[in-house]
């Protein structure tokens, strides 16, 4: 069986603290780790968007709750009152959430400056963590690669409320499954600051982030 450079990498680590090399013996350690944190939900369903909406807000993001009919006509407002026109989107994107009067680019591997100049981008998503105000994306069909969403300047993304969990824990046993592929947590637009605390945005990622929870209808 082929070995993954991450297997090697691992297994020198382990090799140099004296540690059990074999997968087995690794699996079993972590195995026994004792987990006492919460690891389910405490709220209700309307509870966790609730929860989700508040911390995308307090960081800086702006929200709207939708339904899915609705989905076009709020990605065509949002896009006007940000005044942009041209935007990359991945493949896979679900067409009819994009409204016309705007130029929808699919991504065929840009490089970093070809991104840069558009305007933005749109993307779907995996799912979002309501504790944290954290939505996932994968690099999977509607939202594209990593670089596609942190290049640009500005980033609306679609979030279904059906893929919305309330702690961290569950989103990383849902991702389980898909966990070889690239993956990119955000809570919030890029945000940093310098050893004075001047808040500089746009650094690390999008400096203005839109997010459109799509109500189960």
């Amino acid at each position: 069986m082929a070995t993954s450079s991450r297997d090697v990498v691992l297994g020198r680590i382990r090799a140099a603290l004296g540690a059990a090399t074999d997968a087995s013996a690794a699996s079993a350690g972590w195995s026994a780790i004792r987990r006492g944190y919460q690891r389910t939900a405490t709220r209700d369903r309307e509870g966790v968007l609730e929860l989700l909406v508040d911390r995308l807000l307090d960081y800086d993001a702006n929200v709207v709750r939708v339904g899915r009919h609705e989905v076009q006509e709020s990605v065509s407002r949002m896009l006007t009152a940000r005044g942009v026109r041209r935007l990359v989107v991945p493949a896979g994107m679900i067409p009819e959430n994009l409204p016309g009067g705007f130029e929808f680019v699919a991504d065929e591997g840009f490089s970093a400056a070809e991104l840069d100049a558009f305007d933005g981008v749109v993307t779907e998503s995996t799912l979002a963590i309501a504790e944290t105000g954290t939505v996932v994306l994968q690099h999977a069909p509607g939202q594209g690669r990593r670089a596609v969403s942190l290049v640009p300047d500005y980033h609306l993304c679609l979030v279904s409320a059906g893929r919305v969990v309330e702690t961290v824990s569950e989103a990383m046993d849902r991702l389980h499954a898909t966990a070889d592929l690239a993956t990119t947590f955000f809570s919030g637009p890029s945000a940093t600051a310098d050893i004075e605390m001047t808040r500089i945005k746009g650094v690390h990622g999008p400096r203005f982030l839109d997010v459109i929870l799509i109500d189960e209808d």
